[in-house]
């Protein structure tokens, strides 16, 4: 029995998805008074890193999210505290 072919894989980047959030952690990281250089420090990640995840340059890992959600206090829920469209594409 011949194994159906492999469709390659399809990199996943919700860019409004990724927006929404961005712009959530702007949000979070400024109410709790962290630049992204204190943030970077505080939660054991670069400061490349930040900037990326907030000028949607990266899909961050939910482990990089738990890492910054601990570092700000938050429930990693607040930081997903927005509404993504209904569309799909």
């Amino acid at each position: 029995m011949k194994k159906p072919k492999k469709s390659p894989r399809k990199l996943i980047f919700d860019e409004e998805g990724l927006m929404l959030l961005a712009q959530r952690l702007k949000e979070l990281r400024f109410e709790k008074g962290y630049t992204q250089e204190s943030l970077a420090y505080e939660s054991d990640l670069t400061l490349s890193q930040i900037a990326r995840i907030e000028t949607v340059k990266i899909n961050p890992t939910v482990s990089t999210m738990f890492k910054i959600a601990r570092t700000l206090n938050v429930p990693v829920s607040a930081l997903f505290e927005f509404n993504l469209s209904n569309k799909s594409k």
